[in-house]
């Protein structure tokens, strides 16, 4: 059911900057970027659906699971997109966007994506999906990671199945955690917290959310070692000096509200 997992970029495409988030108990070669010593802010703010805005100090922008709307502010530098669902992406994203980042290849392929804009990383880490007649899709989507001056934040995109060893490591270091909570669309709440309780990231958003209940039994699986905190606004703000002391998950009160925003398409 599951594709054999494999290392998105071989040791040898590294760039020589390497990545400053990647593990390295999987790929013993791999080169460390060294953070900067004066850590800038991400701002994160809240679309539609799946969508976030992420605004570097640098004034780099890039939009996850981009379909259409990239939120209000400057044009996007980079907008990342998953095909599970349309409203995960567009056939048709502006050509005053320079980068368009298609979490799934031509003809089968894995994506891979290696993207650098200033201090910007943007990379991917292919995952399969579940297509309409209930087969699986090998490399369908991506979760996506950007790295930003010693910051690591992870979209998990529209994700159906645990990611594998090779996955995680290619992962690595996640501070903050965009992760879907609809228990069923993506993946049942269980798992997700399995997944999360792995990835022991620093901050984690829920999105995705069509149901108070899935909501919930997300929290209350974290609770345990998770303070939450509902926030008021669509946007937050981190470095990597700012993080939280204890792991904590951001509720984004216009994430709830929103649910799936009118589009009838199954998450």
């Amino acid at each position: 059911m599951f594709r054999l997992a494999a290392a998105i970029l071989t040791i040898s495409a590294l760039p020589a900057f390497g990545s400053q988030c990647i593990q390295l108990a999987h790929l013993p070669d791999a080169k460390i970027w060294n953070a900067s010593v004066s850590p800038d802010e991400v701002q994160i703010t809240f679309v539609g659906h799946s969508a976030f805005r992420i605004e570097t100090g640098q004034g780099r922008v890039a939009v996850t699971d981009f379909y259409g709307d990239p939120g209000p502010g400057k044009v996007p530098d980079a907008v990342t997109m998953n095909h599970a669902h349309s409203s995960h992406w567009t056939a048709f994203p502006p050509e005053e966007i320079t980068h368009h980042l298609r979490g799934w290849g031509d003809e089968g392929e894995a994506a891979e994506h290696w993207v650098q804009l200033d201090d910007l990383l943007i990379r991917n880490i292919p995952t399969d999906i579940r297509d309409w007649g209930g087969e699986w899709e090998r490399d369908g989507n991506s979760i996506f990671v950007f790295e930003y001056e010693g910051l690591c934040i992870g979209h998990l995109g529209h994700l159906h199945h645990t990611p594998t060893e090779e996955d995680f490591a290619m992962i690595g270091r996640l501070d903050i955690v965009l992760a879907p909570v609809d228990g069923g669309y993506t993946m049942p709440i269980d798992q997700m917290i399995e997944v999360m309780q792995r990835v022991r990231a620093r901050v984690i958003i829920p999105m995705h959310i069509f149901r108070s209940g899935s909501l919930e039994r997300f929290l209350t699986g974290m609770s345990d070692s998770f303070e939450i905190d509902f926030h008021d606004g669509a946007s937050i703000t981190y470095s990597a000096r700012t993080l939280p002391a204890v792991p904590t998950i951001k509720v984004m009160a216009p994430a709830v509200r929103d649910g799936g925003f009118g589009i009838d398409d199954g998450g």
